[in-house]
């Protein structure tokens, strides 16, 4: 079982508005609303996939029911703490004439420690019959930036593989717990390390600073790929994984369907630059579609022989 957990739960309605302007009214020629922060859109994706995922985290007021009956009727199993303060409602507007994305992102509701223990509770029950665990998204107000410190720690004593994709402190803190993998981007990864990434140089070196902080291993996505150095029955190996961008509809959700689909290749016990492989054919697979998280698993078998992996070596240190 695959366990995702958002602690930051939404209503994701996404827009379509061509020629989109701030300060002008306009009328989307399509849209559409579905639950989401990250850990949902991850789930929907491995769903999809056809690989087992159960959805925890907070769901608050009547947002969280509405959450929860939007999973359900995607046949998505989920085990929420529900939480008194309503969650959040996020916001996408897409212009399809230049490609360009807005997002608003509330802030969330405020949690109590009542409700968090409530949810540490659960979670260590229900990772008692999984195998990997994805913590995904923002933090809720009033939840302090080292929770998935914490929870990692817990969760490596159950032996359960942990992968983090979030930013800011609670990056920062969820590092030191000694993750297997974080998943940032390049803007995240570069405030992690401190410093910017000129070239594919920089950022080759980028993924071996990233272990270095603490994570075995590490995953930096990019619009056409990632850099990765990961462990092999050799030891450690980096890799740059791309594909040619395809013609897309929407980028929203990219990162979380390339997520959903290492995840998912992780689960069936594949070579780990085949996870690499797989996960960005579903990234890309994903901007073709309206939605989060959204992907067709024949559209995936079909990208997946146009994705390069090129090994990188090995890091310097281990050289």
């Amino acid at each position: 079982m695959i366990i995702t957990v958002t602690l930051n739960t939404a209503i994701d309605k996404t827009l379509e508005v061509p020629n989109f302007r701030i300060g002008r009214r306009h009328r989307s020629v399509d849209q559409t609303t579905m639950p989401g922060g990250k850990g949902v859109n991850v789930a929907r994706a491995i769903k999809r996939l056809g690989r087992p995922v159960i959805a925890t985290g907070f769901a608050g007021g009547a947002t969280g029911t509405r959450i929860v009956e939007a999973l359900t009727a995607e046949s998505i199993l989920t085990d929420f703490v529900r939480i008194r303060e309503d969650s959040r409602t996020n916001t996408a507007v897409l212009d399809p004439t230049t490609g360009g994305q807005t997002e608003i992102n509330e802030r969330g509701p405020a949690v109590s420690e009542r409700e968090l223990e409530l949810f540490r509770d659960k979670l260590l029950y229900l990772a008692q019959g999984a195998d990997i665990c994805v913590f995904a998204g923002s933090l809720p107000r009033a939840v302090d930036s080292d929770v998935y410190h914490g929870l990692i720690r817990e969760l490596h004593k159950l032996g359960v593989t942990t992968v983090v994709d979030t930013d800011g402190e609670p990056m920062r803190h969820a590092v030191r717990a000694e993750p297997t993998v974080v998943t940032p981007n390049v803007a995240e990864a570069e405030e992690l390390v401190g410093h910017e990434f000129n070239d594919d140089e920089d950022r080759t070196a980028a993924i071996a600073e990233l272990v270095e902080l603490g994570p075995r291993e590490a995953i930096m996505t990019v619009p056409d790929g990632c850099f990765a150095q990961v462990q092999t029955e050799d030891g450690p190996q980096r890799y740059r994984v791309r594909i040619e961008q395809q013609e897309a509809r929407a980028a929203v959700g990219s990162g979380d369907a390339f997520l959903a689909g290492y995840v998912a290749a992780r689960y069936d016990g594949r070579a780990p630059v085949e996870c690499l492989r797989f996960g960005v054919a579903c990234g890309a697979e994903s901007t073709k579609h309206f939605g989060a998280g959204v992907i067709d698993p024949h559209g995936v078998e079909r990208l997946l022989g146009a994705v390069e992996a090129i090994p990188l070596g090995l890091p310097a240190a281990t050289s």
